[in-house]
């Protein structure tokens, strides 16, 4: 049996989120009649404008309302560091720990042939040329502790090191392998960006 089409369509719409199942879907479309229709129609209108309100930030290619992000646009931030992540939510996952004042560059993903992903799908061309304009002192590459992310970073350590980038490091123990950066607690993440190890 389907619901009534307004409502099936939610249901629809809601299963193709990442973690949500037909189930999931159908308890928060029942979820959202029972609140006050006034709160269902910001929770649509602050969704609908999503598209138009973020973009890119055109330095580190996090997320942004207008052409530089909160970090690249903060003078007090240390460009003489700068961390490389897989996404948006990584950096995000970063800064709520609050130990990390230097930039970042979000990568929009992990290579991965079998995927059809290569450098070009990621923003690793625009990475190169920043950090020949940067040249900080020490790259970061904290991608996931995962086969993708691994391939990733040691994909990413020839090439800057062939660049002549020496201080190459990703994050210390602490993050267990598999484990997506935006999941880890802040001591977790402050341990592992104290502990961080230089790649050979």
């Amino acid at each position: 049996m389907r619901y009534a089409r307004p409502l099936q369509e939610v249901i629809d719409e809601l299963s193709r989120l990442p973690g949500i199942g037909p189930k999931s879907a159908q308890r928060l479309a029942f979820y959202l009649l029972r609140r006050n229709p006034a709160e269902v129609r910001a929770l649509g209108h602050a969704i609908a404008g999503l598209p138009d309100a973020i973009q890119r930030c055109r330095e580190c290619f996090n997320y942004s309302e207008s052409e530089l992000c909160p970090v690249c646009s903060d003078p007090s931030r240390d460009a003489s560091i700068l961390c490389i992540v897989a996404e948006a939510a990584d950096l995000m996952a970063l800064e709520r720990a609050n130990d990390f004042r230097g930039l970042y560059h979000v990568l929009g993903g992990l290579l991965s042939p079998l995927a059809g992903v290569g450098p070009d799908d990621l923003t690793i061309p625009q990475l190169l040329e920043r950090l020949c304009r940067l040249r900080p002192k020490e790259i970061i590459i904290a991608t996931p502790p995962s086969v993708e992310g691994d391939a990733t970073a040691e994909y990413l350590r020839q090439i800057l090191s062939a660049e002549g980038f020496t201080s190459i490091t990703r994050p210390a123990l602490g993050l267990p392998v598999g484990a997506e950066l935006d999941y880890a607690d802040q001591v977790t993440l402050i341990r592992a960006l104290q502990g961080r190890r230089q790649m050979s």
